[in-house]
C-alpha cells in the first residue's frame, strides 16, 4: 500500500518537475521554454525560440548564440519593409529591465545554419546563449513537430 502512495506521489509531481526542467536561468534573466520545429531532413536551416523574462532592475542584450549541431547561429528578426516580411540578422538583441523578449516564428528568433542534421519531433540540442551581464547560459532545445500550445505564431514556417 504504502509502494502504491509513493509511485501515485511521484507519478503526480513528475510532470512538474519536467516542466521546471525546461525552465533556465542567467543572472536575473530567466529563460522560458527553448524549441525548435521540426523541419524536413534536407532542410540546410533551422530556427531556435524562447521568452527570455528580465526580472532586474538594470537592461542586458543577448550578444550571440551557438550549438555543436550547427556550422553557425545568429541572432535574427523579421521586418515588414516595402508591403513584404524579410528576415535579418541582428547584432544583439535588448532584453529591457523588469520586461521580456519573445523569440518566435514571424520575430526574433536564432538562426541555425550548415546543420550536421535536422532534429526530430522529441530530441533535444544544446545552445549557448551569451548575455553582455548574465553571461552564458547553455539551454535544451526541445524540438516538435508544430510549435508548443501558447506559441504566438504557430502556425506557418518562415523561408529562408
Amino acid at each position: 500500500m504504502m509502494l502504491k502512495k509513493t509511485l501515485l506521489g511521484l507519478s503526480l509531481l513528475l510532470p512538474a518537475l519536467l516542466v521546471q526542467a525546461h525552465e533556465y536561468t542567467a543572472g536575473e534573466l530567466h529563460i522560458e521554454h527553448p524549441w525548435s520545429r521540426e523541419m524536413p531532413a534536407v532542410a540546410p536551416t533551422a530556427a531556435a525560440y524562447f521568452v527570455v523574462h528580465n526580472k532586474g532592475a538594470e537592461a542586458d542584450r543577448l550578444l550571440s548564440a551557438s550549438t555543436p549541431v550547427a556550422g553557425k547561429a545568429e541572432l535574427h528578426e523579421h521586418i515588414h519593409a516595402d508591403g513584404l516580411m524579410k528576415m535579418q540578422q541582428v547584432q544583439n538583441v535588448a532584453i529591457p529591465a523588469g520586461g521580456e523578449v519573445k523569440f518566435e516564428p514571424m520575430g526574433y528568433h536564432v538562426m541555425l545554419f550548415n546543420l550536421k542534421q535536422q532534429a526530430k519531433d522529441g530530441e533535444r540540442f544544446p545552445l549557448t546563449l551569451t548575455f553582455e551581464k548574465a553571461g552564458t547560459v547553455e539551454v535544451e532545445i526541445a524540438v516538435h513537430k508544430d510549435a508548443p500550445e501558447g506559441s504566438a505564431h504557430g502556425e506557418g514556417q518562415h523561408q529562408h
